[in-house]
């Protein structure tokens, strides 16, 4: 599983379809192929042994990855959110000199900007604000 060109994209309604297999499961699945390969005279003719056998080596071959992609996605997460956290920290003590230190500064404009962001109106009632979280 080394071509990233294998993996697919399924529509919600795929996703929801499909019968999904939890982490209890995997155990059952390596035990339905032994059995099948053991019992072949009792399957099905048209039963696609190299399939299951190729779904079950990919998806083996798959999880090692997905777990450490999900490891390095938790850690991407967690810097954004330390970098998000650095930021507002810094804007919250800019904020917070410029209410105290910037009066009769000039900085009135600012000063209003920065407390748009703690404005509880609505976005509607106070043209040209912005008020994102």
């Amino acid at each position: 599983m080394s071509d990233l060109n294998l993996l697919i994209a399924l529509t919600v309604e795929e996703r929801s379809d499909l019968v999904k297999m939890g982490n209890k499961s995997r155990a059952f699945c390596t035990s339905a192929l032994a059995v099948a390969e053991q019992h072949a005279g009792l399957m099905p003719r048209d039963f696609d042994y190299a399939a299951f056998r190729q779904d079950h080596a990919a998806l083996d071959a798959l999880r090692p990855r997905a777990d450490r992609l999900a490891h390095l996605m938790q850690r991407v997460a967690d810097t954004e959110l330390a970098l998000g956290s650095d930021l507002m920290n810094a804007a919250l003590e800019v904020y917070a000199v410029i209410k105290v230190a910037g009066k009769d500064k000039g900085v009135d404009d600012a000063r209003r900007e920065l407390a748009a962001r703690f404005s509880r109106r609505s976005q509607a009632s106070v043209p040209g604000t912005v008020t994102n979280g």
